[in-house]
């Protein structure tokens, strides 16, 4: 595939400085449309299916016990600390997480919508920008805990005794 893209593009210059290139806004606009659609198809999912019968993948259970094993202090039902996640020790453990699924999970590394606390919808102030896998790992931690059910009682009508 990377074969395919050069032959199109080019070689990426010697002198290309990835952390410093300005980025053109119509591939962020194309990012950010691409996250957005992905939130918006997740959260139409939960109102139909309850995220405690949903599966995200085909690695649900290994991610699952990848992230117990690797984040045993991570408690699905708390606010994510988006600090301590996106600190340099956070960045360094979350990243040699996701390598794992590198080649084995399509776009582990493709910016996505998280929400910080599974009680809450998606707004401005409820979500962050994350890698794909993060988004993998936490929510399939919150479905697995049934922490996303009441989205599918609410979009039903179902009143929780």
């Amino acid at each position: 595939m990377m074969d395919e893209f050069t032959k199109i593009s080019g070689p990426v210059p010697k002198d290309f400085d990835a952390e410093n290139a300005d980025n053109l806004e119509d591939i962020e606009k194309q990012f950010a449309v691409k996250a957005v659609q992905h939130l918006e198809t997740y959260w139409a999912i939960l109102k139909k299916v309850k995220g405690s019968s949903l599966r995200l993948t085909k690695l649900d259970d290994e991610i699952y016990q990848h992230l117990k094993t690797e984040f045993p202090e991570f408690d699905p039902a708390a606010t994510i600390d988006e600090e301590e996640m996106k600190s340099k020790s956070g960045k360094e453990r979350w990243r040699k997480f996701m390598m794992a699924y590198d080649k084995r999970v399509d776009d582990y590394n493709f910016g996505t919508m998280l929400r910080t606390s599974p009680n809450v919808e998606y707004q401005q102030h409820t979500t962050i920008f994350v890698p794909r896998m993060q988004f993998y790992a936490i929510e399939i931690a919150r479905n697995k805990a049934g922490l996303n059910d009441w989205i599918y009682e609410k979009a039903q009508g179902i009143d929780k005794p």
